[in-house]
């Protein structure tokens, strides 16, 4: 279980790093394709990414959920590390993005982010079952450049803003959760598809 945690703060400290690329630019298409580089780390060290892993649940066997949340509190450690030890350098730009996503109705967040779910979901299945990045450099940037909220990243522009409150909690939680449906949802209409 402890590696589990530790690759998910793996995973946590890659899709940060990515985060913070996004913050250093003005230009969301230049950012947006630099934050590529989290999940392509993730997925070709195989770090534990919640996200990632999520969409799986149905094909995973006993001790799945357990693994899955070892790695998610992981995430949620890199992430927080992460945005803490650059929040002297990105807080202006992470308190901007925060406060625009603090503003969206819970419902707008929940959509949002089962959209990013999905859009996970096929890039990192792409990568595992048709050894292709493809997915990647383009859905990574399809999410971001459509406003799709990804939980994991949210909790790095948290952190780096210096926000913790109920708020953030809440909205998180939503994201989290609409990331988690998402990925299930397409992995399932997959299945029933007969297409994997």
């Amino acid at each position: 279980m402890l590696k589990n945690v530790f690759s998910g703060i793996l995973a946590g400290l890659l899709v940060s790093l990515g985060g913070g690329v996004f913050l250093s630019t003005s230009d969301k298409v230049v950012g947006a394709v630099g934050f590529t580089i989290g999940l392509l780390a993730v997925c070709f060290y195989g770090a534990n990414l919640y996200t990632g892993r999520v969409g799986y649940l149905f094909d995973r066997k006993k001790g799945a959920v357990a693994e899955l949340f070892a790695g998610l509190l992981g995430n949620v450690s890199g992430s927080v590390l992460v945005g803490l030890a650059l929040m002297s350098l990105k807080a202006d730009a992470a308190r901007e993005l925060c406060g625009f996503k603090l503003e969206q109705p819970a419902g707008e967040t929940l959509i949002r982010a089962i959209f990013c779910g999905m859009l996970v979901y096929i890039a990192v299945n792409l990568f595992r079952d048709k050894k292709t990045v493809l997915g990647i450099v383009i859905g990574i940037p399809v999410f971001i450049l459509s406003g799709y909220e990804h939980s994991i990243a949210d909790i790095f522009y948290f952190a780096a803003a210096g926000l913790f409150s109920g708020k953030v909690l809440l909205f998180l939680l939503i994201v989290l959760a609409g990331n988690s449906v998402g990925a299930l949802l397409f992995d399932r209409i997959l299945f029933y598809a007969k297409l994997k």
